[in-house]
């Protein structure tokens, strides 16, 4: 690590932020020492911000049916080889029963965006799990929707919302999904979900293709321009049915990096250690704490449709039942002297 990475980096620390083009630098000029360092202050802030709570999201993969055709994604309309499934309403609110059983407190419904999934029928299935368990949080994660649709399950009581903005540059945007999606149409869908109220996600897969240090450094300047209460962030890993099928896998060392990068960026920000990195790495996920993380997802999925929820090629925990996965889990955050919490785990906006 030479003056300047030291630089960028007490910088990022001091000021919260970087230009976009100071962004860039400090990604192409990384190195393990500078990594070592900025994980050290991005631990070090996640700590003065939420101590040494990990906070848990049970999550539930209700489709794997979708209309759209992203060429990174395994469930992409045109891949005929996967088999596909959508949970009914009674297995949704019965995995939550059981989640709520487990200690979670907040429920993340995911899926594809299936046209099965209107506005009625979503609104039937979150007023259902707040009215059986009305301490805890709904999270949905179901694509692109009107500012209509967003503001109906929003008022049938879903407080956040996912949504990937994927990449800040439209070109790079361009080169990942078809030429029936639009870049400035998903950045509306952001902002509409900041307008409504909700807690708002976003987030993007490292290494990507067509992905530069250039594009990441117009994702990060989006992350400290948006303020997201949550940022999800994992490597990218290609599917063997997609067009993507033979690009190269992003690397746990610059999504490492990138996590602690956000931290310093936006240090209140809700940020995921996601199965991703735990795909890549068998400690992915412990490293991403490490990094700065404090999120992780244990699946409540029912077991035998786990598999069937194909993002990626070699997806873990697609065997394991909803309390080994929690508890695997919590031992894992353990051993890195971390515990998991059964709270909501809203983010905290306090300043340090």
């Amino acid at each position: 690590m030479d003056g300047r990475e030291r630089e960028l980096i007490e910088k990022l620390e001091k000021e919260k932020g970087l230009s976009e083009s100071e962004y860039a630098e400090l990604i192409a000029r990384r190195d393990e020492e500078a990594a070592s360092l900025l994980a050290k202050k991005a631990r070090r802030v996640a700590d003065a911000v939420y101590g040494d709570a990990i906070y848990t999201r049970g999550l539930i993969e209700i489709s794997s049916i979708c209309r759209n055709n992203c060429l990174y994604c395994g469930i992409r309309k045109d891949n005929n080889l996967t088999e596909r499934y959508r949970l009914s309403k009674e297995q949704i609110l019965s995995c939550a029963d059981e989640g709520y059983d487990l200690g979670f407190r907040t429920f993340v419904l995911q899926g594809g965006e299936d046209p099965f999934f209107s506005d009625e029928v979503l609104c039937d299935i979150i007023t259902d799990i707040k009215k059986a368990h009305p301490d805890c949080a709904v999270t949905l994660s179901m694509g692109e929707r009107s500012f209509e649709s967003y503001q109906a399950l929003f008022d049938a009581g879903a407080e956040r919302y996912l949504l990937r903005h994927e990449t800040a540059d439209a070109t790079h945007y361009a080169m990942l999904h078809p030429s029936d999606m639009s870049f400035e149409k998903r950045m509306q869908c952001l902002r509409d979900l900041k307008k409504i109220g909700y807690q708002v996600g976003c987030g993007f897969m490292v290494g990507s293709p067509g992905q530069t240090a250039e594009t990441i450094a117009k994702d990060l300047t989006f992350i400290r321009i948006f303020k997201p209460e949550m940022c999800g962030i994992g490597p990218f890993i290609p599917h063997h049915n997609t067009p993507f099928k033979d690009e190269k896998q992003g690397t746990l060392e610059l999504t490492l990096f990138l996590l602690s990068v956000i931290r310093l960026t936006h240090p209140w920000v809700l940020l995921p250690a996601t199965t991703a990195l735990g795909t890549i790495h068998p400690q992915g996920r412990e490293k991403g704490i490490l990094a700065g993380a404090n999120v992780v997802m244990p699946n409540l999925s029912p077991v035998e449709v786990r598999k069937k929820y194909e993002l990626y090629d070699n997806k873990i925990c697609t065997g394991e039942e909803s309390a080994q996965c929690r508890s695997c889990l919590e031992d894992r955050m353990k051993a890195i002297g971390y515990r998991t919490v059964v709270d909501r785990g809203d983010a905290n906006h306090g300043k340090i």
